[in-house]
């Protein structure tokens, strides 16, 4: 199979018309319809359904075009490598991460790297998992920071690669004056009435997944991402929430009650990236700078 055809085919995918797809290959489209012609002789079967509209990949095409996308990755990764590594670690990369990490890991990462690759030029976006994979994949991002629960849905995630960094132990958070906030004997199914509070899409399901292990369904009361709002809703008798530490560690609040409690699942955080991101010297150095950065927070946390 002929790799320039296939590329050629991506980009056609991806703008979804033959003529959309020339004009951003600087070709004619006489020329493009040519080689997607011979690409399907090549490979026997239809890959696009033409229209007026534009093109409609085949079942063949969009598997075509997954296998395309991966190629055009490690060629993008093959060409970062090479200029980092004649550059020695001089480049960029854009990175995405969730709101707590953004807070508690992002600043000291940056504050070591502005020591060990001063000339790297790290950018930022603040991102939650879903739309971080999102960005990856379609290379807006060079490398993110998401979390995963034991019952995250990871059909998303696709064939990112996955690098497992820290847990992040989930907490109990509670009222202050709530009758049971020091209960030493307190369950999850003991709070089956409490009103609760949920945060985003993996934490949701993390919330509902440990209730349904403890027996009951959690009536949610309010929805919020925001670590800010669900402590000073709780303070205020808005309910009970399950919270990460990093989340808490970023948005402290004296006024609620904070506890372990048995069985809770707790959340991994690590990196994603297109396969081969890592191998590139500017990528491979914010990565270093994470792991050193989650080595000392777990020496810190068995110092406590």
């Amino acid at each position: 199979m002929d790799p320039r055809r296939l590329l050629i085919f991506r980009t056609v995918v991806r703008n979804g018309s033959i003529g959309a797809g020339a004009r951003e290959l600087g070709w004619t489209q006489p020329a493009v319809s040519q080689h997607l012609a011979a690409l399907e002789k090549e490979v026997g079967t239809q890959l696009l359904l033409r229209s007026s509209a534009g093109i409609t990949p085949t079942e063949a095409g969009r598997r075509l075009a997954s296998h395309a996308e991966a190629i055009a990755a490690q060629l993008d990764a093959a060409e970062q490598e090479l200029a980092d590594i004649t550059a020695l670690r001089r480049g960029s990369v854009r990175f995405g991460t969730f709101p707590s990490a953004a807070a508690v890991l992002l600043p000291p990462v940056l504050a070591t790297l502005s020591s060990t690759a001063p000339d790297l030029d790290v950018t930022f976006r603040e991102l939650e998992p879903p739309e971080a994979v999102d960005a990856v994949r379609e290379g807006e991002l060079d490398v993110a920071l998401v979390f995963r629960y034991p019952c995250s849905d990871l059909t998303d995630e696709g064939t990112l690669e996955w690098s497992p960094l820290l847990e992040d132990r989930v907490m109990l958070v509670l009222p202050q004056d709530h009758p049971r906030a020091d209960d030493p004997e307190l369950t999850l199914a003991d709070l089956a009435a409490e009103p609760w509070i949920a945060g985003c899409k993996r934490c949701r399901a993390n919330l509902i997944s440990s209730a349904r292990r403890a027996g009951f369904v959690p009536t949610v009361r309010h929805s919020t991402d925001d670590s800010i709002v669900v402590q000073r809703l709780i303070q205020h008798g808005g309910g009970v929430a399950l919270m990460p530490e990093t989340s808490l560690e970023a948005a402290p609040n004296d006024q609620v009650r904070v506890r372990p409690l048995a069985g809770l699942d707790n959340r991994m955080i690590g990196l994603i990236n297109r396969r081969g991101a890592q191998s590139i010297p500017a990528v491979a150095a914010l990565r270093d700078a994470l792991v050193e950065q989650t080595r000392e927070r777990l020496d810190t946390a068995a110092l406590i």
